[in-house]
């Protein structure tokens, strides 16, 4: 055996024989995987008898989608487009009563009725709000299925006209809300599998906004307009340890100049044509349909409006979205992370108390070989127990919340192994850093109470008590922000939600975030060895 490989064996005799160190291991291993499995949160899917199990959207690409909006169409078969003009488009936060919204219980049946108000109805009362991401505009859609394929130019409440496409694909028109002051004329235009959103400030001069190919394009498609508002959640109180508050909003569009060009049928009398009939349709979402004035939008004429709630969009986890994500499976990470840095912490700073380290220094004088075997065995045996803790949590804690009736976002198989690989990868990392402070700080309590600040403090103020902004920026820059390894949600700019880490949402991308860990980590130790070289015992 080589002389390192003797230090190592050496170093981990010393810390398996320490029966506290072995102790808190394996108890923080049982606390984590506990906490993992322990039925908290409740919901409702599968919960109130046959037809309540939950069974999401999947749009084209499989992924969970919400769809949901009001929809007055017809039939177009073949080439075609669509033409209309938006005046206005106004919103409302609907006041769900005294009792307040549905509990957020991670279930999609939850979330629809939280989101998909009746339109154009609400007992409560409600009040006049700017929505941003509320819709309306032109969709050209596979069928009235929820998840069919489908592409839509249309204008918003704050973030200007937008083509979208598919759920998950946003391309930005021009800035700005509409008016009777200030109108937009959107176009949507088919042409084979391509369908082209253009808009007009004037219905003269048009611009082309976005062009995408949707495969597989049936040759029937609906054509139609559409309006649809998403949930509303904000922070209440925008101080230390707010709140969230939210609840369903609804929206109106008001359409004039709808022209439709395309196939149409023959008509009874001879020389005459018909156009197929138009229907409103309130597609995902309860409440009254929108109304078809004699079941001819086009020939009606003159000014109509359509009033829709929900959303064309991904689902995502969160204050405003449906389910929880991997990450709740992991709550105890943060007890594991706490005993670790103590543990490793108290590996160099009990041969200090002791005066023990005087003995391990003459039998390995090499002083940077010592620390290096020290931190191979924290670090392995963190990584070890941390390995076991989250497969076991992240495997069955799905299945108990599950159980419990909460709408879990599925993961690839890959994204779990990095989930689990990750947060093995995070407490071994943090216990190297731990047991470099120890180095360089020597005494115990000191060492351990600046181990717990720089460590597990970050993480502990950013997912309780600070307000967001300064959450983000404390996850950016320290070692807590290798928790974005556990992040398994998507962030998407074109869907509104709470965006928080305590959400699961993290500011750097997950092993940017292991990169930040490990440079306090490399920080750390190789100043602890510089120092453990000049110092004497």
């Amino acid at each position: 055996m080589n002389a390192f490989g003797q230090v190592l064996r050496a170093e981990f005799t010393k810390f398996r024989t320490v029966r506290g160190w072995v102790v808190a291991a394996v108890a923080a291993t049982g606390v984590t995987i506990l906490l993992g499995l322990l039925p908290g949160m409740q919901g409702s899917c599968g919960r109130n008898g046959p037809g309540s199990e939950c069974a999401p959207t999947l749009g084209p690409g499989g992924e969970v989608v919400v769809d949901s909006f009001a929809f007055a169409h017809r039939p177009l078969t073949g080439d075609g487009s669509i033409t209309v003009r938006v005046t206005s488009l106004t919103s409302r936060l609907l006041d769900p009563g005294p009792d307040g919204p549905p509990p957020d219980d991670g279930s999609p049946h939850e979330a629809s009725a939280r989101e998909a108000a009746t339109p154009g109805a609400s007992p409560h009362g409600s009040r006049p709000a700017v929505v941003p991401w509320s819709k309306a505009g032109l969709i050209l859609k596979a069928g009235t299925a929820q998840g069919s394929s489908y592409a839509a130019v249309l204008v918003t409440g704050g973030h200007g006209v937008r083509m979208q496409y598919d759920y998950t694909h946003d391309r930005a028109g021009t800035p700005g809300t509409v008016s009777t002051d200030s109108p937009r004329w959107l176009r949507l235009t088919r042409t084979g599998d391509t369908v082209t959103g253009a808009e007009s400030p004037d219905g003269t001069t048009w611009t082309t906004v976005g062009s995408v190919r949707l495969a597989g394009l049936p040759p029937t498609i609906e054509a139609g307009l559409f309006t649809t508002s998403p949930q509303h959640a904000e922070r209440d109180g925008g101080s230390l340890g707010a709140g969230t508050t939210g609840g369903p909003t609804e929206a109106t569009g008001t359409f004039d100049h709808l022209l439709v060009r395309g196939e149409t049928r023959s008509a009874d009398a001879p020389g005459q044509v018909a156009r197929p009939a138009w229907e409103g349709e309130n597609v995902g979402m309860p409440g009254p349909a929108p109304q078809v004035p004699g079941g001819d939008l086009e020939r009606a004429g003159g000014v109509f409006t359509v009033t829709g709630s929900g959303d064309i969009a991904p689902a995502v986890a969160g204050a405003a979205g449906i389910g929880v994500s991997l990450a709740r499976t992991l709550v105890g990470t943060f007890v594991m992370l706490l005993v670790v840095t103590v543990v490793s912490t108290g590996f160099i700073t009990a041969e200090y108390r002791c005066g023990l380290i005087r003995t391990t220094l003459t039998a390995s004088p090499r002083r940077g070989r010592l620390l290096a075997a020290k931190a191979v065995v924290v670090g392995a045996v963190a990584f070890v127990t941390g390995l076991v803790a989250a497969a076991v949590a992240v495997v069955l804690g799905q299945r108990v919340l599950r159980g419990n009736g909460v709408y879990v976002h599925p993961a690839t198989t890959p994204t779990e192994l990095r989930v689990i690989v990750g947060t093995a990868a995070l407490l071994a990392v943090a216990a190297v850093l731990a047991l470099g402070l120890g180095t360089l700080l020597r005494r115990g309590v000191t060492a351990v109470a600046t181990a717990i600040a720089v460590i597990v403090l970050p993480y502990l103020l950013a997912m309780t008590v600070l307000p967001d902004g300064a959450a983000r920026w404390l996850l950016r820059v320290s070692p807590a922000a290798a928790f974005a390894l556990q992040q398994t949600a998507t962030r998407y700019p074109q869907v509104a939600n709470l965006y928080t880490p305590a959400n699961g949402y993290f500011p750097l991308a997950p092993w940017a975030g292991f990169g930040v860990l490990a440079g306090w980590a490399a920080l750390a130790l190789g100043t602890a060895a510089v120092l453990l070289r000049r110092r004497s015992a």
